[in-house]
């Protein structure tokens, strides 16, 4: 066997680690499935210790530890858990004296050190070795192939509990994501209607054109919650489904300044909407699309100030339709643009009417036009000079060309 370095670092060393780290396996305490899983595999080969290892960028954590060692990691370079990690099959020293490169360790050149070592890499379903589940003793020893297939089977019951752990996680957060983006939807019809009901007590001669915002927005929520049930009864690993048909945006904008002609109204505001005559239907989830428009001209609304001038472009270029919604408000800085679509993003901007914000709308937006294979960007002049929000989505919908996400990326 060509040892190589203790120090060598795989290709795929980035992707590894971030797999590794989705884990969140680092760092915790022991657990008695990983202990008795370690045991298992100290009395199959007849060793006093048996490790549970993960490799970190520098070092190496035991996750299950059982041995005289008073410490829980070692230094990457010393271990010989990096070197197991770079085989997919069962790393074996029989005896450590007998290969000269290994006595740089101090765990094997130390009295009492390592002489024998087994390791099975534990190895994710992307193919990246995480780390290890070995055995190590003081004196040489003999492995056999019955030993050495048992060790690999525990190694991948380990991956089995670390995939269902993981699975079990995703799954609590695509819940937590479910109830945000619910809290969040839900928030501006309901804004709506309080402002219709407040319009509807002081003046009667409103009366049609509040009932007719009052259903449209107890519509909306009531297809937003049915739409959001039925995720969440899915798996939280389903690719995401987008209802495809022939969207006229125009009907969509027609809805939207009708849905916050009042809300724009109350802070002496207008919305302005420019389409091109020849504008085109696209292919498009009309929901989503509609999700996304509201979401920009509420943060236009929310973020201007009184007797601003909100504006709503649409137009062809090439083969995508290209959406601008623009508005007079703060505007974004540089610190701001950097974390402008992360979730739970606080920007520097405040609402200027004692409005609210999650800080989940531009993330979810931006999930929804990434979905259609589509962009969406901001430019902004700097502080007071506006902000303009600029989505692309293509006319013709192909969804060989578009990344599905799961739910739980949201």
């Amino acid at each position: 066997m060509i040892l190589g370095t203790l120090n060598f670092i795989p290709e795929t060393e980035s992707r590894r680690l971030e797999k590794l780290h989705e884990y969140q396996i680092l760092d915790t305490h022991s657990e008695d499935t990983f202990d008795n899983i370690a045991l298992l595999a100290s009395q199959i080969f007849g060793v006093p210790n048996a490790f549970i290892s993960f490799v970190d960028e520098d070092r190496v954590f035991f996750k299950s530890n059982l041995s005289s060692l008073p410490f829980n990691e070692v230094d990457r370079k010393h271990s010989l858990c990096s070197l197991a990690i770079l085989h997919n099959k069962v790393t074996v020293f029989n005896d450590t004296y007998k290969h000269p490169d290994l006595m740089d360790s101090p765990y094997v050149s130390d009295k009492d050190g390592i002489r024998f070592y087994a390791g099975a890499p534990l190895k994710s379903p992307e193919g990246y070795n995480m780390g290890t589940i070995c055995v190590v003793d003081s004196v040489p020893r003999e492995a056999t192939d019955e030993q050495l297939s048992m060790l690999k089977t525990l190694s991948r019951i380990i991956i089995d509990k670390l995939e269902n752990k993981l699975r079990y996680s995703k799954g609590i957060k695509s819940q937590i994501n479910l109830m945000n983006i619910a809290l969040h939807e839900i928030k501006n019809p309901l804004a709506s209607i309080s402002l219709a009901n407040d319009i509807l007590t002081k003046d009667s001669g409103m009366k049609d054109k509040m009932t007719i915002m009052i259903k449209s927005s107890v519509s909306r929520i009531q297809a937003k919650l049915t739409e959001l049930l039925k995720q969440s009864e899915e798996d939280e690993n389903n690719d995401t489904i987008l209802a495809i048909e022939q969207v006229d945006l125009r009907e969509v904008f027609t809805k939207i300044l009708n849905n916050f002609e009042l809300l724009a109204s109350r802070k002496d505001q207008v919305i302005q909407l420019n389409c091109d005559d020849d504008l085109p239907r696209i292919n498009a989830d009309r929901a989503k699309i509609s999700d996304v428009m509201h979401n920009l001209v509420s943060n236009a609304i929310k973020y201007s100030y009184r007797g601003a001038t909100i504006g709503i472009i649409a137009r062809k270029v090439d083969e995508m339709v290209q959406i601008e919604v623009h508005d007079e408000g703060q505007g974004l800085n540089d610190e701001d643009m950097k974390k402008l679509f992360t979730k739970f993003a606080k920007l520097s901007s405040k609402p200027t009417g004692k409005e609210t914000s999650s800080g989940l709308g531009l993330s979810i937006s931006k999930s929804f036009i990434e979905l259609h294979n589509g962009t969406i960007k901001a430019i902004s002049g700097g502080k007071d000079k506006g902000t303009s929000f600029i989505v692309s989505l293509p006319i013709c919908y192909n969804k060989e060309e578009v990344v599905i996400q799961p739910l739980s990326n949201y």
